[in-house]
């Protein structure tokens, strides 16, 4: 596995730079030695943040954790992304297309499902054309952390969201 590791307010220190590859090395069992891991470890009062982001073929596996200790979120992050990969692993896999990412290893190993994705519930709504901020108010009114709606100045559909700290985020799907 190649890593990429940054720092947002934090110095990536030879001993963080260890600590990162040493844990998250563990997932080398799963994955490629072509295979890019991204870490980014920030600073932000008395949080210390990792996020770990694997790009593999049309999906991304991604974690992200938060403590008081740096060295305490980049374990829980580690079994995080191992807990997803074997949850995930029959859907994750596709083996003409994601095998220059995963080891064959854990290609033919069988994980047994936990919990298995089930819908429970379909809902059907008509989309207006609205702006994002008017998509906001609305997801507000409702009380909701999210609203789907079709973007008046693209005519696409797309997602605003709730974020930390009171901001929203947009989603917009590439084209």
């Amino acid at each position: 596995m190649k890593f990429i590791i940054v720092g947002k307010n934090i110095e990536v220190t030879e001993g963080l730079r260890a600590a990162v590859e040493d844990k998250i090395g563990k997932l080398e069992k799963y994955f490629t030695e072509e295979t890019e891991v991204h870490v980014t470890l920030s600073v932000e009062k008395d949080r210390q943040k990792i996020e770990v982001t694997i790009p593999v073929k049309g999906n991304i596996i991604r974690s992200e954790q938060v403590s008081s200790d740096m060295y305490v979120s980049i374990d829980l992050v580690e079994e995080i992304i191992e807990r997803q990969l074997k949850k995930y692993k029959n859907k994750l896999i596709d083996k003409k297309q994601s095998s220059p990412y995963f080891r064959q290893e854990f290609i033919e190993k069988d994980y047994m499902d936990d919990e298995e994705v089930k819908i429970l519930r379909t809902k059907k709504f008509d989309i207006k054309p609205m702006y994002p901020e008017d998509a906001c108010v609305q997801m507000e009114l409702l009380g909701h952390s999210f609203y789907v709606f079709c973007n008046a100045e693209t005519d696409q559909v797309n997602v605003v969201y709730k974020r930390k700290g009171n901001t929203y985020g947009l989603i917009e799907p590439e084209v």
